[in-house]
């Protein structure tokens, strides 16, 4: 059953990714109603309220409208390719315990599902940097590290050219991805890209290798 209309079919994909959004609005019902308004056109498969009240609203099977354009390690048409979740979130505070812990469960079962590994959880400002900031500073990627629900550089790497290491982390050319690496990695830094971000970028390699 799907309480959206909005998707289609996959076009011969099969989910790789899992792309983490928040819904940057007011609360879970409005939330609600504009993934489900065939007039807004955008989806996503999985809506967690910060209750923990997970929802679903398009089949996994089925292609959501939650991505839009963008790319990861080389691909594009993320939304072929990945299941999507909102947290119910406006954007400007933490997220809290009951959310994060129905989104740890949803995610076993997904990445079960779909044989995907954590290098496949990713944010939304990953594959858009140009566009999209969620699901933002506040969310906590290190907490789904811990857990192998997706990448944490736990200890530096080498300190290796920045560029050459986003590029094979998998982040698009954009002259923003700086930016989106920090908004996962290094919340709240600043200013031009220095050994940390070098060396978290390279520690990230490693556990891709």
């Amino acid at each position: 059953m799907s309480l959206s209309p909005n998707h289609g079919d996959r076009r011969g994909q099969i989910p790789s990714l899992v792309v983490i959004h928040y819904t940057g609005m007011a609360d879970g019902a409005a939330a609600r109603a504009r993934l489900c308004d065939p007039e807004a056109e955008v989806s996503a498969h999985w809506l967690i309220h910060e209750d923990g009240l997970v929802e679903a609203l398009v089949p996994e099977h089925r292609r959501a409208w939650h991505a839009g354009a963008g790319s990861w390690r080389g691909l594009d048409d993320v939304n072929s390719r990945s299941i999507g979740i909102e947290l119910v979130n406006p954007g400007d505070r933490p997220f809290p315990e009951p959310q994060m812990a129905a989104l740890e469960q949803l995610l076993r079962g997904i990445m079960a599902r779909w044989d995907i590994g954590p290098e496949g959880v990713i944010a939304h400002s990953d594959m858009a940097p140009d566009r999209k900031t969620d699901p933002g500073p506040r969310f906590d990627w290190r907490r789904l590290g811990l857990q192998g629900l997706a990448l944490w550089p736990f200890e530096p790497g080498a300190d290796l050219p920045l560029e050459e290491s986003l590029a094979r982390i998998g982040y698009p050319d954009s002259p923003a991805r700086l930016a989106a690496f920090r908004l996962r990695f290094r919340p709240w830094a600043e200013g031009p890209e220095d050994e940390a971000d070098r060396k978290a970028a390279a520690a990230l390699l490693k556990v891709l290798a």
